[in-house]
């Protein structure tokens, strides 16, 4: 009830502070070698009797781990505001966060959803639980984040996508590079069990909260109402806004802001829950 209390008084507070910035090293026993990360604390980290739920942020095809640092410097005055660490694991260049088929070499999925929470829990207070850990991303991080949200639900309780490149299957184009990762694109059926498309259809028994928003300019939108409408018919309960905006930082620096807020509330209800259930956090 102590940490809970801080807490609300933290998020009340309407002080200025700034989150502090730390590139750590993750060696990924799967791929044998050292991959690089951003972690973002929030200032009240420095108060060593709290955790926090961590949101995992993926970059886009072509990014890196410092790409949502360096373009959204923001997201250091949003780990306090929503009082979160935010981790920004590398994905490549074009790995779509996969354990790849067809290139053993390419183990992303296991990185991001296993080895980096695993190094990020045993260094840093956080909540260890589902109930305390969300993914999301933009573009190819988009898919990511639902992607491995969906098969790692036992994990993360929420999930999201910001602008995201949902529908694997119409992804031909060799620039992106998913026949790298998926082979032959005639294989329709290997592309729909590593689509995010095909994932819904095994929505799993743990519930998720997901969260999906696209720019109404931008030229993956057919991919964001697709994957919604699907969602719709499949029941999945869902958040999802179109707002104006094109496929580029200038829409994700606002679209980020309102993700964190959707994880905050999650994390508060899950608190809440336990709290009242008469559970220590």
């Amino acid at each position: 009830m102590k940490s809970l209390y801080l807490l609300s008084l933290l998020l009340l507070s309407g002080a200025v502070f700034a989150g502090t910035v730390d590139t750590v090293t993750v060696y990924s026993s799967s791929m044998r070698k050292n991959i690089r990360c951003v972690v973002i604390k929030p200032d009240s980290y420095k108060n060593k009797s709290l955790q926090f739920p961590t949101v995992y942020l993926l970059h886009g095809h072509g990014g890196s781990y410092n790409n949502w640092i360096n373009r959204v410097p923001d997201l250091k005055k949003h780990a306090d505001t929503y009082q979160v660490l935010i981790v920004c694991p590398d994905g490549a260049f074009n790995s779509w966060y996969y354990d790849s088929p067809v290139d053993t070499a390419v183990k992303y999925e296991t990185f991001v959803a296993t080895e980096v929470p695993a190094y990020v829990e045993s260094k840093y207070r956080t909540i260890r639980n589902r109930n305390g850990r969300a993914i999301t991303g933009l573009s190819m991080g988009g898919h990511g984040g639902l992607f491995l949200g969906f098969r790692h639900a036992s994990f993360f309780g929420a999930c999201g996508s910001m602008s995201g490149a949902l529908v694997i299957e119409y992804i031909t184009s060799k620039q992106y590079g998913v026949a790298t990762r998926l082979g032959d694109t005639a294989n329709k059926q290997l592309y729909r069990a590593y689509s995010i498309m095909g994932e819904m259809e095994r929505y799993p028994k743990d519930s998720l909260a997901i969260i999906m928003d696209c720019g109404t300019e931008d030229f993956v939108i057919p991919m964001s109402r697709a994957a919604h409408e699907k969602m719709l018919a499949l029941k999945i309960p869902h958040e999802y806004t179109e707002r104006p905006g094109k496929h580029d930082w200038k829409y994700w620096k606002t679209a980020i802001e309102f993700q964190l807020l959707f994880f905050r509330n999650y994390f508060n209800q899950q608190q809440a829950t336990t709290v009242a259930k008469g559970k220590a956090l």
